[in-house]
């Protein structure tokens, strides 16, 4: 069975028979967001919120959840819709642009071709993640400048930052993973990851029930050999034999003993005794 099928199969749930089901799944992904822009105080009043908009399924539903919660929230901040067009050869120039129109959102296409620089940078086999990534970031900040944007808001939930603490534990020898909140290097701008208690299955059937005008990443996601796709392979596993184990993962983040751990930059193990 492919991926498209097993979508299928799960979106069969929230068919027009079990509305219900859907109900229960936008209240679960709007209550989530909600407490973890609360836990670590994401958007404050007065803000102006940056949604960086790929459009791939997971910035489409932040920007959807998003202004649900501004339409409840007991405090006043704005939204402001950004893309940066990459020069991707067969990127859709229309679609997103149309449908922001179309929602009435405000929003900003930023042009920057850093499709032909990365690969006149890098070799044909070299992989094109990190160096694109480094040139969106630096590119969405200045333009967060321009548009006077103190909050910055990335679509990466879950999985994703599980997905980077296994990454940077069995390839950096780091542990480490994506905040939930980020002051910049330059200290200049906040980043904030709203959906980082959501799950990307949920996310699959909320951008399929919403009908989102999907693009897909003719970049990264052509590329073979990733190895955030072999860890993305392995959690997959562990979510299908035991789904538990993955918030059980994901909860360990946030429930850290640097006493039983062996970093000296967190713990004293020098001056430990037992007081004898």
């Amino acid at each position: 069975m492919n991926k498209m099928q097993k979508i299928s199969l799960i979106e069969k749930q929230y068919s027009d028979k079990n509305y219900i089901n859907i109900k229960k799944l936008n209240k679960k992904i709007s209550r989530d967001t909600t407490k973890a822009i609360s836990d670590f105080n994401m958007i404050e009043d007065g803000d102006l919120v940056m949604v960086c908009m790929s459009g791939g399924k997971d910035s489409y539903a932040l920007l959807d959840i998003l202004q649900k919660i501004k339409l409840r929230a007991p405090f006043n901040f704005e939204l402001i819709a950004v893309n940066l067009d990459q020069g991707q050869p067969n990127f859709p120039k229309t679609t997103l642009p149309t449908y922001l129109k179309e929602k009435g959102i405000k929003f900003h296409i930023e042009e920057q071709n850093t499709y032909n620089i990365v690969n006149n940078i890098l070799k044909k086999n070299e992989t094109k993640c990190s160096l694109c990534s480094r040139l969106r970031r630096g590119i969405l900040y200045k333009v967060a400048d321009k548009l006077g944007a103190n909050k910055i808001a990335l679509g990466h939930h879950m999985n994703d930052i599980i997905n980077t603490f296994f990454l940077n534990m069995l390839y950096n020898g780091k542990l480490k993973s994506m905040p939930p909140k980020l002051l910049s290097d330059n200290g200049k701008h906040i980043v904030i990851r709203p959906l980082s208690y959501i799950l990307e299955k949920d996310l699959e059937i909320y951008s399929k029930l919403n009908k989102f005008p999907i693009i897909p990443c003719y970049s990264c996601g052509t590329q073979k050999g990733l190895k955030r796709k072999e860890i993305n392979k392995m959690i997959n596993y562990i979510y299908s034999t035991n789904p538990g184990k993955i918030f059980s993962i994901f909860n360990s983040l946030s429930n850290i003993s640097p006493s039983h751990m062996l970093d000296r930059n967190l713990f004293n193990f020098e001056t430990l005794s037992d007081n004898s």
